[in-house]
């Protein structure tokens, strides 16, 4: 299989490979031309965090990630008025309609579990001291449509390991919000609020997986999960979650939402898989948000040059 992810240098991209947006022209500009931005490090420990926390998320200082592909961008206007987010109703356009309901000032992560630092932190102290990059990554939803969104935040890895995970540590577990008063669609029983998801360590740990904070340079909208979700783009869409409130390191596979609601349709893994169908659709073929024709649905969503061997002697069919 030919390799789909192209990896670029910096200099690579050109501003049409990622908006016609004339702020976030100058935006990309102004990072290309400032190369002691570029040059600034990474992070402090997490025990200089305290210091910093009164800091907002700098949007004007991202780079741009080796990891983007170059395929055409999906528009900012159906990125954000195309959603799935339960929370916030069942219908696609029930999300920005209600995003006034996700209320996300202020807003705290806490980390228990299987690591040896643990507590209750604030946004701006999670993911401050963190250098912010763009990646523009291919989604697939279940229900067989993609998008290719340039998303704004910070791999997954590197902040994991500031937690110092136990040996126990075998998997992730995510939950969302829980504010069932404010938003609508936890006042219905469509899923077991609050929304949760997990990965295996070694999934959260790769390279291609991150924390959004943004999309197109901009402060991620509430209908698009703010103030902070989870990207794995070789999964399908679901296990992203929105609204992270809780990390949670465990030794055994946790429960997931949607594999508690349909077993037999919603697997732990999720992987998209076009040869392994949903029972009630065919997963061969997407329908990419703007375009007419549909395309054929990539092992990996396309990544499996990069992911394919964190399974290695599984059944995909069986895992799936």
């Amino acid at each position: 299989m030919n390799m789909l992810i192209k990896v670029r240098k910096p200099l690579d991209l050109t501003e049409s490979d990622v908006t016609d947006q004339a702020i976030y022209k100058e935006r990309r500009k102004f990072i290309k031309n400032s190369a002691s931005l570029a040059a600034m490090s990474l992070a402090p420990s997490f025990a200089m965090w305290p210091a910093i926390g009164a800091a907002n998320i700098n949007f004007e200082n991202i780079s741009k990630s080796e990891y983007s592909t170059n395929d055409e961008l999906t528009p900012f206007d159906a990125i954000t008025s195309y959603n799935n987010f339960y929370e916030l109703g069942l219908d696609k356009g029930d999300p920005k309609r209600n995003a006034h309901h996700l209320k996300v000032k202020p807003w705290s992560v806490l980390v228990t579990g299987e690591c040896e630092e643990t507590g209750e932190f604030d946004l701006e102290d999670f993911i401050s001291p963190a250098k912010l990059e763009e990646r523009i990554y291919r989604l697939r939803c279940v229900e067989a449509w993609s998008m290719v969104i340039p998303w704004v935040g910070i791999e997954l890895g590197p902040i994991l390991k500031k937690f110092k995970p136990t040996s126990k540590a075998k998997y992730v577990e995510f939950k969302t919000i829980l504010d069932p008063e404010n938003l609508p669609g936890q006042k219905r029983n469509v899923l077991d609020w609050p929304y949760r998801e997990g990965l295996r360590i070694d999934e959260a740990m790769h390279p291609l997986t991150i924390l959004a904070v943004g999309l197109y340079g901009k402060k991620l909208p509430n209908q698009n999960g703010a103030p902070l979700r989870l990207v794995v783009p070789w999964k399908y869409g679901f296990k992203s979650i929105k609204s992270i409130v809780s990390i949670n390191f465990l030794e055994e596979q946790p429960a997931t939402s949607w594999n508690l609601a349909g077993p037999k349709e919603y697997g732990f893994y999720s992987n998209v898989n076009p040869e392994v169908d949903h029972p009630r659709w065919s997963q061969k073929r997407e329908r990419r948000i703007g375009e007419f024709l549909k395309r054929e649905t990539l092992p990996f969503n396309g990544y499996a040059d990069q992911v394919a061997s964190l399974y290695t002697g599984m059944d995909l069919k069986q895992n799936f």
